[in-house]
């Protein structure tokens, strides 16, 4: 295959070029620019040029999104989402690979059942995937015994969560961050100090009644429940040296606590959180429900400002989908979480339109940072002997988000009635095609993500 005639997006340029597919890899990317047409045509029949040829006029090709951060419900919640329909709503918004949570039932807390998501995923999975290993407070001793080349790292719920995987012990707590280090593993931290969110709770519950409003949801798991788990995660990390990956980050003042452009003590954003503020409840109610919350617009200012100073490292979804019947309800009794990985990467592509971030820091956040942080091998970037996952992606093509394109299991998005300007054209994922702009393309499956923690 080749893919010609698009200007392509890739470790920090933006260039007119070709690329050059053979089976499922990356064989030339051809920059047009100083290069003669006979030249560029002798290379490619070097390579042995197919006749099928993928016009990119008018578009940008980039890496694959890498979504470092999904829960994608299976096994056990599969009536929210499988394995299959959430990697067909990734295809759509071109995400090639992703790594999945583990509270999922049963939990991914023991070999057994890390072995178990390997297999279904292999069946279901159209794009590329892993899982993390989840943490508890008695499972730390099993951290080197993980296959490491296979999994982005463990997951560690320091704050409450669903799924009951709340690591809570002092000494417990420790021993994950050590055992986490030993094992040479990264650790993804939900950080949220659960006494604090109790207390809060407890508060509000007796001013306002059993289930509080939910434009209430951010002052009870509240910044300073953020700040505090951070602070803490911070300090376990630099004691045992060992390599943290805060999730979800939310607040302005958790941010200043990531030294910017490092690579061992490292923050994601969320999509929702970089797009959403406070005044958005009024007009979303539980839709927008997440843990940690959403905030104010001085938090959502300053995660911005983080994506070009340096202080992200990543943005990821945190794709959480919930049947809406299970988001009816509070601060207590609606579920948290949304789905987003479909409209993550065109939402994304908007704040590039306001200035927010350039298409160039896009693409390392969203491609580039997630492959160098968990040390996945052979994709995040266009380069030759790479996996060919690639993404196109065309501007000023209006469309708007109706029930009918949404492609997750639970039917329905925060971003419904929203008019996009940029639109997936083409989604591949080593080297086929699993969308084509208007239908997600079954015929293959992705295939398990290799990892290399140096």
């Amino acid at each position: 295959m080749i893919i010609e005639g698009g200007t392509i997006v890739n470790e920090g340029r933006t260039f007119k070029g070709t690329v050059v597919i053979d089976n499922d890899r990356i064989v030339d990317v051809i920059e047009e620019r100083g290069e003669r047409r006979e030249e560029r045509g002798k290379r490619r029949e070097e390579r042995g040029e197919s006749s099928q040829r993928l016009k990119a006029t008018g578009c940008y090709v980039l890496p694959g999104i890498i979504d470092e951060h999904v829960h994608f419900r299976e096994p056990g919640l599969t009536e929210k989402a499988d394995m299959a329909t959430e990697s067909r709503a990734a295809a759509a918004g071109g995400v090639t690979s992703f790594f999945d949570m583990p509270n999922t039932k049963p939990q991914t807390t023991a070999l057994e059942a890390l072995e178990e998501k390997f297999s279904i995923a292999g069946e279901k999975s159209l794009v590329n995937y892993s899982f993390f290993f989840g943490a508890t407070n008695d499972n730390y001793e099993c951290f080197q015994s993980l296959p490491a080349n296979r999994i982005p790292g463990i997951k560690l719920f320091m704050g409450s969560s669903t799924g009951n995987m709340l690591v809570d012990r002092e000494e417990a707590l420790d021993q994950v961050f050590a055992h986490a280090s030993r094992a040479n593993l990264p650790l993804m931290a939900h950080c949220e100090d659960t006494g604090l969110i109790d207390c809060n709770m407890a508060e509000f519950r007796r001013h306002f009644g059993d289930d509080p409003e939910v434009w209430r949801h951010p002052l009870i798991r509240s910044e300073e429940a953020c700040l505090a788990s951070t602070v803490k995660a911070i300090e376990l990390a630099v004691s045992h040296d060992t390599r943290l990956h805060v999730a979800h980050v939310s607040t302005a003042r958790e941010l200043e606590l990531f030294p910017p452009n490092t690579s061992w003590i490292t923050a994601e954003a969320t999509v929702g959180h970089l797009y959403f503020s406070f005044a958005d409840y009024c007009r979303l109610g539980t839709r927008i429900k997440v843990n940690p919350a959403i905030k104010t617009f001085r938090d959502r200012y300053a995660l911005r400002q983080g994506l070009m100073d340096g202080h992200v490292t990543t943005i990821g979804t945190d794709h959480a989908p919930h049947l809406l019947s299970q988001k009816e309800g509070g601060c207590f009794k609606a579920a948290s979480g949304m789905p987003m990985i479909q409209f993550s990467l065109v939402t994304m592509l908007e704040l590039v339109d306001e200035g927010v971030l350039t298409l160039e820091k896009l693409v390392e956040l969203m491609c580039h940072n997630p492959a160098r942080t968990f040390g996945v091998k052979e994709r995040g970037y266009l380069r030759k002997g790479y996996k060919a996952d690639l993404v196109i992606v065309r501007p000023n093509t209006p469309w708007t988000v109706t029930p009918d394109v949404i492609q997750s299991k639970c039917g329905w998005s925060p971003m419904e009635g929203h008019e996009y300007q940029w639109h997936v054209e083409h989604t591949l994922c080593n080297g086929r095609s699993v969308y084509d702009g208007k239908n997600v393309l079954t015929g293959s499956t992705g295939e398990a993500i290799q990892f290399s923690h140096t």
